[in-house]
């Protein structure tokens, strides 16, 4: 197995930091908001589920506990090992090394597809998005959670640290492609100090990450993402 599937676009957090991206996907979300809102436009119990960029693998057993059969697609060779063994013991979850513009799955394969913070950000992720309509059956939905970055807390800091992102731009790409959105209010919750200071180091850029640890001294932070979805 390749170290990176050829193809994949680098994930400087996880790719560089699997250890402080776990403790990050811990303190996400801790309240489910994203799973729910999910479950209510497109139920997986019984489905096969693609979970497209799946890093160390963190929400395959989730899935696995009502779906009957679900992939994880991961480009980094290392983090496929790490989710492999994560679900070594669920015979419903197997974890594929692959790129969400090549995804390595049969057509009309699966029926609900996720990807959390993984290649998709609006214009230039068109071949990605190609696949999933070619891996869907009729009657699946996809899922693409992404940031909000016109309000919350998280919301101002990514807008700090890249400027140039455009929000009005990226809803209008999700639109034209057939997307509709459901706004959500989540949060980071941790348990020490110490994990909040590391997973803020590895999304921000220095400068950024220590304004936010000088400004914010809480272990909470106010969250809200996009979940962009499509039933076909």
């Amino acid at each position: 197995m390749p170290l990176i599937a050829q193809g994949a676009r680098p994930s400087p957090n996880i790719w560089n930091h699997p250890d402080r991206y776990e403790l990050e996907n811990r303190a996400a979300d801790p309240d489910r908001v994203i799973e729910a809102a999910m479950h209510r436009r497109r139920p997986w119990a019984g489905a096969r589920v693609l979970d497209i960029g799946c890093g160390t693998g963190f929400h395959l057993p989730r899935f696995a506990a009502l779906a009957a059969h679900v992939v994880g697609v991961e480009p980094h060779g290392r983090l496929v090992e790490y989710a492999r063994r994560r679900c070594a013991r669920l015979p419903t979850v197997e974890v594929r090394q692959g790129v969400a513009q090549a995804l390595p799955l049969p057509d009309a394969s699966v029926d609900v597809v996720h990807a959390r913070w993984a290649y998709f950000f609006g214009p230039g992720c068109e071949p990605g998005l190609a696949e999933i309509r070619r891996v869907v059956r009729r009657g699946g939905a996809a899922f693409i959670i992404d940031n909000d970055a016109t309000r919350s807390s998280f919301g101002r800091w990514f807008r700090q640290a890249f400027p140039s992102y455009d929000p009005d731009r990226v809803e209008r790409f999700w639109a034209r492609q057939g997307y509709a959105r459901d706004s959500l209010d989540i949060r980071w919750r941790f348990e020490r100090r110490e994990d909040f200071e590391a997973v803020v180091r590895i999304e921000f850029p220095p400068a950024v990450a220590e304004r936010i640890l000088v400004e914010h001294d809480g272990l909470e932070v106010d969250y809200a993402v996009n979940l962009w979805w499509r039933l076909f």
